[in-house]
């Protein structure tokens, strides 16, 4: 009999029609950093302000250059008596000003521009704090997802074995009814529990994508483990760490700027002097010009009422100085507390992995022992269950531990200030 030859082919097409049309992406904490720094768009927030600060300083600069500027008109007129004739006037002219003298107002401007360029790079700096400690977190969460979904099959299938057992006893009358049901129950529970893991899964990357600045959402999986990078011994210096925070030093450069400012509207009663030329030429019904007139100057202008509005400035811009030094001490205090608390946390974390896993090792030789021991009617249900159940426990709090621990860390670094490029 002669071999049907076309069913090769057609497994091979039913092989790829149920292959997926899309891999799952997988990625270390190294590549979310790269692709965030490059993609997401709050550090393009950051860096767009940035620039608008360094535009800032150029023109509130622009006004100590000298200004030049050309004038060229042509102009008809008439009359509509009888007789008369229309003219024609042109004229031109090139006119040059010097600021020389405004009593350091514009050089107060501009230093207070110089601290804003300062400021709008060290929120540059907190925001890229903020985005590492969301991809930081979003990262874990997504770590903890994957391993989860695991865990929560294998629990699965070990309440279903137990289901098998306690149903095999009943039968054999060696086990009640309430038994095999309290195990049915328990089945039910982490088959829920698979389902909602899975669903987690999905939702954890979702969160990843959009912390790394993606506009589309494909599976993704990470790459890595739950172990600190952070392996300091001793408490560091917490005031030195607040000092050298960028968000302090940000509120640090909005009190050097408002104090700049404050000089600057003092300044404004001070007289102006420019020094200005012209040359320019005008004629009537003649092209080209004949003669060049020119001129060149000195201007005095001197404010001598304003209508109170300079002295407004100036009590606005004390205020403002006193705003912008109790928010700097203000935001030093709350630096200071927040790394107190996240290195207790972050401590915490640590040294709580450790109990988690001794409690994990201790589940498992107890849950192995009073497996033996139920299969030979040496404990009871109730007894052996308990067990069971704590091993389950302490496999799900031995996971969260080392979550918590990625996260703790995370905060902690945060509360420093360090970036992403950190």
């Amino acid at each position: 009999m002669r071999p049907k030859i076309y069913l090769v082919p057609g497994i091979f097409f039913l092989i790829l029609a149920c292959s997926p049309l899309h891999a799952e992406e997988s990625l270390t904490w190294q590549q979310c950093v790269s692709e965030a720094k490059e993609s997401h768009p709050d550090l393009s927030s950051a860096l767009a302000l940035l620039q608008q600060a360094e535009a800032d300083k150029r023109i509130t600069g622009g006004t100590s250059l000298p200004r030049i500027s050309l004038a060229v008109s042509s102009e008809r007129s008439g009359s509509t008596e009888e007789g008369r004739n229309s003219s024609v006037a042109h004229s031109y002219s090139l006119l040059a000003e010097q600021l020389l003298y405004d009593g350091h107002k514009t050089s107060n401007m501009v230093a207070s521009t110089r601290e804003a360029i300062k400021g709008a790079q060290y929120n540059y700096n907190v925001v890229s704090a903020d985005l590492r400690f969301a991809l930081r977190t979003a990262f874990a969460q997504l770590l903890k997802a994957q391993e989860l979904v695991g865990l929560a099959g294998e629990i699965a299938d070990r309440r279903q074995r137990n289901v098998r057992l306690i149903s095999l006893r009943y039968q054999g009358g060696r086990e009640h009814i309430g038994s095999l049901r309290q195990a049915e129950a328990d089945l039910s529970q982490a088959q829920f529990e698979v389902a909602q893991a899975k669903r987690g899964l999905v939702l954890a990357q979702t969160i990843l994508a959009s912390a790394l600045g993606r506009d589309s959402h494909k599976p993704i999986r990470v790459q890595g483990g739950f172990n600190a990078s952070e392996l300091l011994s001793s408490k560091p210096d917490l005031a030195l760490l607040a000092k050298n925070n960028p968000l302090f030093q940000q509120l640090d450069t909005k009190s050097k700027s408002a104090r700049f400012d404050l000089d600057a509207a003092k300044n404004a009663f001070s007289p102006q002097l420019y020094i200005s030329s012209s040359v320019g030429k005008g004629s009537v019904n003649s092209l080209p010009f004949k003669a060049v007139d020119w001129s060149a100057g000195l201007t005095l202008s001197v404010p001598i009422y304003e209508g109170g509005t300079g002295q407004a400035k100036v009590l606005k811009a004390m205020a403002v100085v006193s705003q912008r030094n109790a928010d700097e001490k203000s935001g030093y205090l709350q630096i200071f507390n927040l790394l107190e608390e996240s290195w207790k946390n972050f401590q915490d974390a640590r040294q709580l992995v450790v109990v988690k896993k001794k409690f994990l090792e201790a589940a498992q030789e107890r849950s192995a022992i009073a497996n033996a021991q139920y299969s030979n009617g040496l404990v009871t249900f109730n007894d052996w269950v308990i067990i069971e159940n704590n091993l389950v426990s302490a496999e799900k709090e031995f996971l969260n531990a080392g979550a918590n621990l990625l996260i703790a860390e995370a905060q902690w670094i945060q509360a420093k200030g360090d970036g992403i490029d950190g």
